[in-house]
């Protein structure tokens, strides 16, 4: 009795160290996580630190900008009729650091004035109240979701993985 609560107790924690992957991590570890989100911005191109257009940290693209989230650049694509992709990213998910270069490989490469993307903080050290109110509007659950919006609607939503040819397709089909 005594060797199937010991094989037991083994199988419960391994499974909670697996699920725990994805999820939020407690106060203590926030300031390891910080750290751990600075290689994302090494991918960014050293000449694409600002966006005459925008206001916001531009991150990757030329002619179709992907930023870091803020109120007053998305209300202002919202403005303009932008197709706006929205990803919700989170600093402690590996997902989320893993898809980064994709996302900012397909920007680089869409050549569309009439596409925008942001980066929005999601449930992690950096998210502040805006980012809280639109992951809410969009009834987000899950960081690495992406979201694309034509007219202010609901393209696409999709919390899968995507590579950059998937956000190149995806953006496009958008467009139509």
């Amino acid at each position: 009795m005594r060797k199937y609560i010991i094989i037991l107790l083994s199988v419960l924690l391994i499974s909670i160290l697996l699920l725990s992957g994805c999820t939020p991590q407690i106060n203590s570890e926030k300031i390891q996580n910080q750290k751990e989100s600075k290689p994302i911005k090494s991918d960014i191109p050293t000449n694409a630190n600002t966006n005459q257009k925008y206001t916001g940290e531009l991150l990757a693209g030329t002619q179709s900008p992907y930023l870091i989230f803020n109120t007053a650049d998305y209300e202002k694509a919202i403005r303009e009729h932008k197709i706006i992709l929205l990803y919700f990213y989170a600093n402690w998910c590996p997902l989320c650091k893993q898809e980064q270069p994709e996302i900012i490989a397909a920007f680089n490469q869409l050549q569309n004035e009439n596409i925008i993307g942001f980066r929005v903080n999601y449930k992690d050290s950096e998210t502040d109240d805006s980012e809280v109110a639109i992951a809410t509007q969009f009834g987000i659950a899950y960081q690495h979701t992406k979201v694309i919006l034509k007219e202010n609607k609901i393209i696409i939503k999709a919390p899968n993985s995507w590579n950059k040819e998937k956000y190149v397709e995806e953006i496009a089909k958008s467009t139509t």
